[in-house]
């Protein structure tokens, strides 16, 4: 069984046991999550789609980690001109491990 969730501006697949990484949440290691934004769900062969969402359905999850992303190197400059910058960025996110989804 999986079912699509909205989150943040990102939509993602949970399936039970699995792990997905979203924007972060302000949540700490061990918290409970609910993921109400439900779009799909899917369990062998009955698939529900929401119109945008699935009345009635969530995701719970766990949170396990808050995490860095890889830094993004920014470097602009104009030739001739002699104006370098240069500026780097780690977006921040959040590993949540799906335990049940209910329709």
């Amino acid at each position: 069984m999986y079912a699509v969730v909205r989150s943040g501006a990102r939509q993602y697949r949970a399936e039970e046991g699995g792990t997905i990484v979203v924007e972060r949440l302000s949540a700490e290691p061990g918290d409970k999550v609910e993921l109400t934004e439900v779009l799909l769900v899917a369990d062998g062969k009955k698939v529900t789609v929401g119109q945008p969402v699935v009345k009635g359905a969530k995701v719970e999850a766990t949170v396990v980690a808050q995490e860095k992303g890889p830094k993004i190197h920014i470097f602009k400059y104009r030739p001739k001109e002699r104006y370098r910058r240069r500026a780097g960025h780690r977006q921040l996110y959040t590993r949540l491990r799906v335990d049940k989804v209910v329709a």
